[in-house]
């Protein structure tokens, strides 16, 4: 016996559920079964957006870093504990050490000078020998 939902009655429970058949009966790749969900097409004197243009791709990394660098400075941030800083060596391993960081972040946090204290993780990545980004003006 279908007992349905007790919350409203069958002709909204219908009409909710032809809202979401789209979500529901789509594939991963993203169909939509209803045609007023399609995307609009390009004007015609623009060209289909189908791929990314070869070649260089914008990105949002800042001027003065490549998109590596950006990634690789946040990784080192992914372990360090904002609470911490302003920091010294010893207590950026144990914050390291403490988020079960990789043995070549704490080999890098260990290169770090000992009587110097770093109060934000650019900072650090600066001392480790790697590019911040620059200033606009």
């Amino acid at each position: 016996m279908d007992r349905g939902s007790s919350k409203h009655g069958p002709r909204l429970d219908e009409e909710m559920a032809r809202e979401v058949e789209g979500t529901v009966q789509g594939s991963v790749a993203g169909s939509r079964v209803e045609e007023w969900r399609e995307p609009e097409p390009s004007g015609e004197d623009q060209p289909d957006a189908a791929q990314v243009p070869a070649g260089d791709r914008r990105s949002g990394a800042p001027q003065g870093m490549t998109n590596e660098e950006v990634d690789q400075r946040s990784e080192l941030g992914k372990y360090l504990d904002l609470s911490v800083l302003p920091a010294d060596r010893a207590a950026l391993l144990r914050s390291a050490r403490k988020n079960q960081a990789p043995d070549n972040m704490l080999d890098a946090l260990d290169r770090l000078p000992a009587d110097r204290t770093f109060r934000t993780v650019s900072e650090v990545w600066a001392v480790l020998g790697h590019a911040n980004e620059t200033t606009r003006w």
